[in-house]
């Protein structure tokens, strides 16, 4: 069972390095440590809903996964945390299964590495939808934080140009575990066993990866995203503010409809005209269907 009143904050899509689900994951285990160890913190409840699919000869993706339902197994049957924190991973994510996921988000991930996304649709989904974004300039988020306005969208983290410049100038993430108190307890949690039963080889790779390379600039981003997530929360605790961006959000998502996408294809890349259809009378219809 979920508290129906939480925060509904859903990344739902394809799992993928670049798409940071580990990155979400991340501040789920920080929030949770931070309860532990701060019986007197007081945060809005919120269900971290994921799902999703990962290629089959893609490693790294499964353990993102298995990652996130090793710490949903923890969470859910803490009884310290569970009127705050759920986490849940929906099994077989498809279009059916998305056509209610959509509308019941009220918080849409969208933390890809800036520069990595071509597009993705998934946010004007959950846009058009009333959701409210927190995510990166990377893909159609950039659009999307356009046309709602920067003070309905929550941003954070390194622009394309940020990354390129960290990638070539010599990243070292673990500079980031040494130097930031937090991020070392997360992830010292994983590696150490604590969301496995005691075992310190089920997520080394994923750990590794991060600790050793990162090419996706989790550990880069973690501190922008963890403290964007507390603005998340803030305006959360004000619902006339929330509704009002919520409200905001599906009222400017005309851009994209796609109606506007077909009719632009039809003129800039087709060069096909318009055809008009003729109007037909109610008699004209039932007789149709009657044939």
């Amino acid at each position: 069972m979920v508290n129906p009143d939480a925060i509904f904050d859903v990344q739902v899509k394809r799992i993928h390095e670049y798409k940071r689900q580990h990155l979400s994951m991340l501040y789920v285990i920080g929030l949770y440590h931070r309860l532990k160890t701060d019986p007197t913190l007081q945060i809005e409840p919120r269900v971290f809903i994921y799902g999703g699919k990962a290629a089959p000869g893609y490693h790294l993706a499964k353990l993102m996964i298995r990652l996130i339902t090793a710490v949903g197994e923890i969470i859910n049957r803490d009884p310290g945390v569970r009127d705050l924190i759920k986490v849940v991973f929906l099994p077989n994510f498809n279009v059916t299964n998305g056509q209610r996921i959509y509308p019941a988000a009220d918080l849409s991930e969208q933390i890809s590495t800036a520069g990595k996304e071509a597009s993705g649709t998934g946010n004007m989904k959950f846009q058009m939808n009333g959701a409210l974004t927190i995510g990166t300039l990377d893909g159609a988020n950039i659009e999307i934080r356009e046309e709602v306005g920067a003070e309905n969208f929550f941003l954070f983290g390194m622009s394309a140009e940020q990354v390129q410049w960290l990638r070539s100038s010599g990243y070292r993430p673990m500079d980031l575990y040494n130097s930031q108190p937090e991020l070392r307890v997360v992830i010292d949690l994983i590696k150490d066993g604590f969301f496995s039963r005691g075992n310190s080889e089920l997520f080394r790779d994923l750990v590794g990866n991060l600790l050793h390379h990162d090419p996706y600039m989790v550990l880069a981003d973690y501190k922008a995203y963890a403290e964007c997530q507390q603005q998340v929360d803030a305006a959360f605790r004000d619902r006339e503010r929330w509704t009002r961006m919520s409200i905001l959000n599906t009222a400017r998502s005309g851009k994209f409809s796609s109606d506007r996408a077909v009719r632009e294809y039809c003129v800039e890349i087709w060069r096909s005209k318009s055809v008009p259809v003729p109007a037909i009378t109610q008699d004209e219809v039932h007789a149709r269907l009657s044939l």
